[in-house]
C-alpha cells in the first residue's frame, strides 16, 4: 500500500499527515511549531545594526543585515522541515509527498528539499491551510495522487 505524507506549512507551524490510499482517512502524525517566526523583529535582534563611515567625506550610515530576522527564521524553519522530510524518506516512512503551503513559504521548502525528496513530491498546493481541519485539507488533494 502506498503511504502518502501531506505536509501543511506556514512560516511558524507545520502539520504532517499520513494517508494510505484513496479511501483511507487522513491521520495527523506531527504538529511542529516554530515560535521564533511569530516574534516581532525587535525581539529577534539583540540591538540595532551598527553604523558605518562613508569612504569619502564625513557621512555616517546605518549598516543592515543581508536577511531580515523574520525571513531568516522562516528559512531556518524550512530547513528544519526539509531535514525531517529527508530523514523520513530515507527511513521509507512515505512513498509520495504532498506539500501544501502559503506561496512564499512553499518556495523556501522547495529550495531546501534534497533532490531525492523533491522527486517524491506528487503535488504542491500554494495555499495556507495549516489551520484547517484534516478532512478539509484532504479535499484539496488530487484524487490521482491517492492512487
Amino acid at each position: 500500500m502506498t503511504k502518502i505524507w501531506v505536509i501543511v506549512a506556514e512560516s511558524s507551524r507545520a502539520r504532517i499527515y499520513e494517508l494510505e490510499g484513496p479511501s483511507s482517512s487522513i491521520k495527523e502524525l506531527e504538529d511542529l511549531v516554530h515560535p521564533e517566526s511569530r516574534l516581532h523583529e525587535q525581539n529577534l535582534t539583540s540591538d540595532l545594526p551598527g553604523r558605518g563611515m562613508d569612504d569619502v567625506g564625513s557621512g555616517h550610515h546605518a549598516m543592515s543585515d543581508k536577511t531580515d530576522p523574520k525571513d531568516q527564521e522562516a528559512i531556518n524553519f524550512a530547513k528544519s522541515i526539509s531535514h525531517l522530510l529527508e530523514s523520513a524518506r530515507v527511513e521509507n516512512k512515505f512513498d509520495k509527498l504532498v506539500v501544501i503551503s502559503e506561496p512564499s513559504f512553499l518556495g523556501l521548502l522547495r529550495k531546501h528539499l534534497t533532490n531525492a525528496t523533491s522527486q517524491t513530491v506528487a503535488q504542491e498546493i500554494g495555499k495556507n491551510l495549516v489551520r484547517h481541519k484534516p478532512e478539509e485539507i484532504r479535499k484539496h488533494i488530487d484524487r490521482s495522487v491517492l492512487i
